[in-house]
């Protein structure tokens, strides 16, 4: 039985298939995310594998292409669950929450892609249903958003030159906003990872009881 538990999510290749993959906030996440698994399997806490999966769509989510599996460079350890859903957040359309109960697990740690959808969205969720939340930003990677009348089917240059584009340092910045105190406390891999030398923005906050 573990009281914590490692929730990572859509850290797959279908992500690595769309041209915007190039912006992404964080090259470094596949061994930042690794670092993390080896600190939670050292601790007896249990690790969660989510992935991301839209059948029949076509799309680089849809399993039929090859691309719903981890990124290079991570494997599950025998045992850890690997589970496929279908909704933003990794707990609706899987038993995930079924899986941290039996483990006895009353606090989880969440990381993944990407930043401000799936793994915000499972960290909100997580803090309704009573679990401690830890969100580990910089094992977390988003790309920029265009503003939602911006045409389709641009390139990334374009994408990025447009003033309306929201950029991944803004991103990350209204996440963290969001969730620290309220639904989540902001960790670093290299705090939780047992590093001697954390990083000097100590963004820790404990989480406060708010509503809305």
């Amino acid at each position: 039985m573990s009281s914590r538990a490692l929730v990572v999510i859509d850290v797959q290749e279908s992500f690595r298939q769309r041209p915007i993959w190039a912006a992404t906030s964080n090259p470094d996440l596949v061994d930042r995310v690794r670092r993390l698994t080896e600190a939670f399997r050292s601790s007896g806490d249990l690790v969660v594998w989510v992935l991301h999966t839209e059948p029949g769509t076509g799309d680089v989510f849809d399993p039929a292409l090859g691309f719903v599996r981890l990124m290079d460079g991570l494997e599950p350890e025998p045992g850890e669950p690997v589970l496929h859903k279908t909704s933003h957040n990794a707990f609706t359309t899987t038993n995930l929450q079924q899986l941290l109960t039996g483990a006895g697990v009353a606090e989880v740690a969440v990381c993944g892609i990407r930043t401000e959808q799936c793994v915000e969205t499972t960290a909100r969720l997580a803090s309704d249903l009573g679990y401690l939340v830890t969100f580990v930003t910089d094992a977390t990677a988003t790309n920029p958003i265009e503003h939602p009348d911006a045409p389709p089917g641009r390139t990334v240059a374009e994408i990025l030159a447009d003033p309306r584009t929201l950029g991944v340092d803004e991103i990350v910045a209204r996440t963290e906003y969001a969730l620290a105190g309220r639904f989540a406390t902001i960790r670093t891999v290299a705090e939780l990872a047992g590093d001697p030398s954390p990083a000097p923005d100590d963004r820790t906050a404990v989480p406060e009881s708010a509503v809305g």
